[in-house]
């Protein structure tokens, strides 16, 4: 029964996936940020299983990408396709809110290929774009008349998904080793990260991913000394 765990939080990653899709199509983005989280922690929790009782397999990985394609690329771009039908009248320019899924896809597939990206990420990570896009309903309640302006949205679809594929080097959270010397960047955004969030909440996400590519950019500056 073991070797089925990993594949069970999985596949629950991807049903949160699902229903957080409904939910946004209903404007209803406190549950989509719910079940994006629900979906966060399953995506954690799979792999470290699967290595903590060695079953490991070839289609955990394949399906461990399927169910991030869903909650991690079409659920964001499903976000953003709702906040560009608030934005716009024009009644086709909401589809490009899918370019976050196109890119998503580009992103999983280089990631599975991708020697290079086996202790930390080449391109921003898919959940972490996720929690930045989700962010985005939350800070136009207080901040309308900026996020809710079709340019604006525009430009992050675009940013965000060029950032999904492009070169930049960002750590993950995995420790080789517990010694400060080592991982004082990491620790540093754990901090400020966690500071942001009791502070200014959803608004923090968005300072989180800057913070992210500030830190993973000193951390391998160091590293490179």
């Amino acid at each position: 029964m073991k070797k089925h765990i990993p594949n069970t939080l999985t596949c629950l990653n991807l049903f949160s996936g699902c229903i957080g899709v409904l939910f946004a199509l209903k404007g209803e983005y406190l549950n989509v940020f719910y079940c994006v989280l629900a979906s966060g922690v399953f995506d954690f929790f799979d792999g470290m299983v699967a290595r903590a009782l060695h079953v490991k397999s070839i289609i955990g990985k394949e399906l461990d990408s399927l169910a991030d394609m869903v909650s991690f690329g079409f659920l964001p771009g499903v976000v953003m396709y709702t906040l560009l039908q608030q934005a716009t009248d024009v009644t086709y320019l909401p589809y490009l809110a899918f370019l976050i899924p196109v890119f998503s896809a580009l992103r999983l597939a280089k990631f599975n290929i991708d020697e290079r990206q086996t202790t930390d990420f080449i391109g921003v990570n898919t959940p972490m774009n996720t929690f930045f896009i989700i962010s985005l309903p939350f800070i136009a309640e207080t901040y309308p008349d900026i996020i809710l302006q079709t340019p604006v949205l525009l430009v992050i679809t675009v940013v965000t998904s060029l950032l999904l594929v492009s070169e930049i080097k960002l750590f993950s959270m995995k420790l080789s080793s517990l010694a400060w010397v080592d991982n004082k960047y990491k620790y540093l955004f754990l901090v400020l990260s966690v500071l942001l969030l009791v502070l200014l909440k959803f608004i923090a996400l968005p300072l989180i991913l800057l913070a992210y590519i500030l830190f993973s950019f000193l951390h391998f500056s160091q590293e490179a000394k």
